[in-house]
């Protein structure tokens, strides 16, 4: 049995180095990957996805989209080429039983799936999980992110 390995904290106070990070990121994920970002307001969660899908664009030389937090509308979907991208921002909903309704446990192996305020999720049973955890210092200054997974490729891209 695998277990969670966890990367060093990452500094991701300046905007290219997010890019970067995430550009990295997504060299490594695949179909079938269910990522869960946590972290406070503001921390760079939705930033980090527009990197990864305009990554994910470029790679398949794809026009680049804007990539708006779903905070309203709750997912967001973006095909590239033969890639199904799911955007989930769970901030709105109030209990797991709202999950249902939103189809976050469908055809998880032939689609790509980011989940931010992941926290109301408990009962879900996710194969190929990656938690990407950011953070704030203590003086809101700077921005740190850890990864954590049971593949050893994306742990040790960030070592």
């Amino acid at each position: 049995m695998l277990i969670a390995t966890r990367s060093g904290k990452i500094n991701i106070s300046k905007e290219k180095d997010t890019k970067l990070i995430a550009e990295r990121l997504c060299r490594h994920i695949n179909l079938g990957d269910f990522i869960l970002l946590t972290g406070n307001l503001g921390v760079g969660k939705t930033t980090f996805i527009k990197y990864i899908i305009n990554s994910l664009q470029r790679i398949n030389r794809q026009k680049l989209s804007e990539v708006p937090s779903p905070t309203f509308n709750i997912t967001n979907e973006y095909q590239i080429k033969k890639i199904l991208i799911k955007h989930f921002d769970l901030y709105r909903i109030k209990n797991e039983k709202e999950l249902n309704n939103l189809g976050i446990q469908e055809n998880l192996e032939k689609q790509i799936t980011l989940v931010e305020w992941p926290e109301i999720i408990k009962k879900l049973k996710i194969k190929n999980s990656i938690s990407l955890i950011f953070k704030y210092n203590e003086n809101y200054t700077e921005r740190y992110l850890t990864v954590i997974s049971k593949n050893k490729k994306i742990i040790n891209e960030f070592k």
